[in-house]
């Protein structure tokens, strides 16, 4: 059976993306990111609560503050890649709810009252949201780089607050040499999927 995508299209999304280690110099623009945004927002999640945030880091402060907390591996990534984003989970995205949910306005007072249970709805439709995310990075014939080593309490402290859960660190822009660490293997279709 064939997908409605073409094979070029499966190619840059899935089967030739890479996470990259090494980037080229080429800025990444804001229209790019826009135009990431603009196609991923329409991802589903749980009541169309879109708990994910992103904080580009462009500084080169900002960048050197970043970079103090990623792991040591991480580093030099980090430091030279063209744009980096933050993606967290607001966990007070319940307040938005009311717009973004017309159908269920109560949804907000109804399930979302208790910060644990927000804190675990955002974690969820956030990772939901950053898969999106990184699929729109590679929309956009960009590479992505996706980390979590990382200090992720001191990130949400140097650039968050207390109401947003750093999920990941995504590195992003042009390959560069040597960008690719061999391919992993995959679990194949038996091994993952069960009929019952």
């Amino acid at each position: 059976m064939s997908l409605a995508l073409d094979r070029a299209a499966q190619d840059l999304l899935f089967r030739e993306a890479r996470t990259a280690n090494t980037f080229t110099d080429e800025p990444v623009t804001d229209e790019q990111v826009q135009a990431i945004y603009d196609l991923v927002k329409y991802g589903p999640t749980a009541f169309n609560q879109t708990p994910l945030r992103i904080t580009l880091v462009r500084s080169p402060e900002a960048r050197e503050r970043l970079v103090a907390h990623m792991a040591e591996g991480n580093r030099a990534k980090t430091a030279s890649a063209p744009l980096v984003a933050i993606l967290s989970a607001d966990n007070e995205f319940h307040e938005e709810l009311p717009h973004l949910f017309p159908a269920f306005p109560q949804a907000k007072d109804a399930f979302f009252t208790e910060r644990p249970v927000r804190e675990s709805a955002a974690a969820m439709n956030a990772g939901l949201q950053a898969a999106y995310f990184i699929i729109g990075v590679r929309a956009a014939g960009l590479a992505a780089g996706p980390m979590t080593g990382a200090d992720l309490e001191g990130i949400r402290k140097e650039f968050l607050d207390d109401d947003h859960t750093p999920l990941m660190v995504v590195n992003i822009g042009r390959p560069g040499p040597d960008a690719w660490h061999p391919r992993s293997p995959r679990l194949e279709f038996d091994q993952v999927v069960t009929t019952v």
